[in-house]
């Protein structure tokens, strides 16, 4: 039986919750902080009762913060003999964790943040801001100062250096 939060050993209690706490502090969310630290320091393979049962989570959120670990192969699935429920244990190499991380969430940034800027400008040179009129002028200029640090940006993301670093 896996032990309840409460009963987790101390150092892995503070460890799960660090990590939870380093996940929200991220934007990533802190049950998937949670999650990852317990697999992280579980010598076995893990089922989402017994994530539900150790982290105090509800089976929803085990299953969708397993789903997205997955996605950032932060976490695998184990088959266990004998067994027909899905188990998981973390991958431990954090660099291509963080690797993926960057890629769904910078990545997926950038490219909408194209997307909007282009609409907005596109919307105040169309005349859509109408309601701007006094500030028209000021508004455009802010957005095409976020236009050209956005370009830069995009520029650094697409560098040779961080796709070698993202290998």
């Amino acid at each position: 039986m896996t032990p309840s939060a409460h009963e987790l050993p101390t150092v892995v209690r503070r460890f799960v919750e660090d990590a939870g706490n380093t996940a929200q502090s991220l934007g990533v969310g802190r049950v998937l902080g949670q999650i990852y630290g317990y697999l992280y320091l579980s010598p076995r393979p893990r089922s989402l009762a017994d994530l539900e049962n150790a982290l105090g989570i509800s089976k929803g959120s085990a299953s969708m913060g397993v789903r997205q670990l997955e996605q950032w192969n932060a976490v695998r699935k184990i088959w266990v003999r004998g067994d027909r429920k899905d188990y998981y244990e973390a991958n431990e190499w954090l660099g291509e964790i963080v690797r993926n991380i960057l890629r769904d969430m910078v990545g997926s940034k950038l490219s909408t943040g194209t997307a909007l800027l282009d609409e907005l400008k596109a919307d105040i040179g169309n005349g859509a801001g109408g309601d701007l009129a006094p500030d028209r002028d000021f508004v455009a200029a802010r957005l095409q100062h976020l236009r050209d640090f956005h370009a830069k940006a995009q520029k650094v993301w697409n560098s040779s250096i961080v796709r070698m670093l993202l290998k």
